[in-house]
Parts: C-alpha cells; sequence; structure tokens
C-alpha cells in the first residue's frame, strides 16, 4: 500500500507568511520611493517636492504637470526618465527583500 507524503501547513504558519510578503513589498516599495525621488531631475526643487507616495495603493506619483515629459528624458539629469529605473530597482529590491524570507 502507497504511503501518503504531504505538507500540513498552520494558519498560523501561513498568516505569518503572508505578513512577511506583505512587509517585504512594503520594504520594497519604500525603498524604490526614496530612489525614484533622488534620481528625480532638480532645478527648482519643484518636481522632488511633489513626488507622492500612496502607500495604501503602492502607487508613486510625479504630482506635476511635466512629469510625463521628464519621464520621457527630456532632462539631461535623467535621460532614462524615473520611471524604467525605478522599476529595474523595485526588481532588485523585492529580489533582496524576499530572499530573506
Amino acid at each position: 500500500m502507497p504511503q501518503k507524503t504531504g505538507i500540513r501547513i498552520s494558519e498560523k504558519d501561513l498568516r505569518d507568511l503572508n505578513r512577511e510578503i506583505m512587509d517585504a513589498v512594503d520594504d520594497s516599495m519604500d525603498e524604490t520611493y526614496t530612489y525614484f525621488k533622488k534620481i528625480t531631475p532638480v532645478r527648482s526643487g519643484n518636481a522632488r517636492r511633489n513626488t507622492r507616495y500612496s502607500k495604501n495603493k503602492h502607487r508613486i506619483t510625479a504630482d506635476y504637470a511635466y512629469g510625463a515629459r521628464l519621464d520621457d528624458g527630456w532632462s539631461k539629469q535623467a535621460p532614462r526618465g524615473m520611471t524604467e529605473p525605478s522599476l529595474q530597482y523595485l526588481i532588485g529590491a523585492l529580489g533582496r527583500h524576499f530572499a530573506k524570507i
């Protein structure tokens, strides 16, 4: 008769794992927001000052009229814009945080 094998996971273990995953996502997004602001071009400071982060939605917003132009590489300070480099940064941050779980 074949022997049954399997893995049992308690609800507490699942809750703990879910918390660790959400913490990794939150921490990665916090770091990415800081990075996004850091690579945002500076002339008057308006762009950096008006870059917003909504933690509950995990959304970074360039809240100024010329945000799309800057993100298209209009500024020599950020020729690749901010979104693509920030996405690459986020992928790395998630990898670092998930490696700890």
